[in-house]
């Protein structure tokens, strides 16, 4: 009897130890795994994001960044962290950035929140259409799916059907993440386009010579690009309406360069002004058949609000600004002072 409830004893002793044991283990290993869970991975300054593939399971998720060595630790502690902030399940392929003192516990996070990294692309105001497809073609990050497409593929692509490419892509910066295309930043600048063209026009002023959206488009085109003053869009904009409204050519030089293409070499000779081209507005009365750049919205609205006045000119002083005139004549003096640089009485 006695030595049966001494082996019982025994047994009960070492449940205990056992027991204590256990927790001290576990105890241990929630610190292990608190420390693991709030070190600072170690992240090299050359390669400030990781990528997790699209279908990728947790096991070749903790690959990828074990792979990466951006922490010592055992599969198992990344596992563990995981089911203890209950994200296992829930971990989204994409980009992630790796941010000095970054922690697993954090990156964990945010891939469990799709916390994606955002790159951006700008489609700068007033560049031609030529201009934004080499530009998309030299960017990084972004799926080159339109290098061997033709604008017209391109336009059907967009959804906008037979309509000409030049000026339906609204200048803007543009967010998108890692394994987005080419295409898709136009889709989305054209559809901007469509949106700020429609609202544009339902809000112009009266009486414009303007028939329709896209002639708003070809003025605001013709605007961009003759000047990137703010101030003066608006009094160009009202020069070339006038001009509009009398039937005057509008004899404006960025027409004439677009029309010459790579013929134009940075100047612009008589001969140019007299070469007949569609869009040359030396020789043909009215707005050119297409537009001539990317406007942006500030150039859209100067030519739907056009300054009032009696200006029927301009010159560049050479500044980046302009001298307005309102005849001929005065017109001729300001050519003759800021273009051939012979101002009566020295002064300008």
């Amino acid at each position: 009897m006695r030595r049966h409830m001494r082996g019982g004893a025994k047994l009960w002793v070492f449940l205990i130890v056992l027991a204590v044991a256990t927790i001290a283990a576990a105890g241990v290993l929630w610190q292990e795994l608190n420390r693991f869970a709030d070190a600072p991975m170690a992240i090299h300054p050359d390669a400030p994001s990781v990528v997790i593939p699209h279908g990728a399971g947790f096991n070749r998720i903790v690959d990828e960044l074990q792979a990466r060595k951006l922490s010592a630790a055992p599969h198992w502690f990344w596992r563990l962290q995981a089911e203890r902030m209950h994200v296992t399940r829930d971990l989204h392929a994409g980009e992630y950035a790796l941010r000095p003192g970054m922690t697993p516990r954090q990156l964990l996070d945010d891939m469990a929140h799709a916390r994606v990294v955002q790159h951006r692309f700008t489609i700068v105001d007033g560049w031609s259409f030529k201009e934004l497809r080499e530009a998309l073609d030299k960017a990084p990050v972004l799926k080159h799916e339109t290098a061997a497409m033709t604008d017209a593929q391109i336009m059907q692509r967009v959804g906008a059907g037979d309509e000409k490419a030049e000026g339906r892509f609204l200048p803007e910066t543009y967010a998108f993440v890692r394994g987005d295309s080419d295409l898709d930043i136009l889709k989305r600048s054209y559809r901007a386009m469509n949106v700020l063209l429609k609202k544009a026009w339902a809000n112009r002023a009266d009486d414009l010579p303007l028939k329709t959206p896209y002639q708003a488009l070809i003025l605001a085109s013709i605007v961009e690009k003759e000047t990137g003053r703010a101030d003066e869009r608006p009094r160009i904009a009202g020069v070339f309406v006038r001009r509009l409204r009398r039937g005057m050519l509008l004899q404006t030089d960025p027409t004439v360069i677009y029309g010459m293409g790579a013929a134009y070499h940075g100047n612009i000779r008589k001969r140019d002004l007299e070469t007949d081209t569609p869009y040359n507005t030396y020789v043909h009365p009215g707005l050119p058949p297409t537009p001539i750049a990317l406007p942006g919205k500030p150039a859209i609205e100067a030519a739907l609000h056009p300054a009032a006045g009696k200006s029927l000119y301009f010159v560049a002083k050479g500044d980046g600004s302009h001298v307005f005139s309102d005849t001929l004549a005065q017109h001729d003096r300001a050519v003759r002072c800021y273009q051939l640089k012979r101002c009566s009485g020295g002064k300008r």
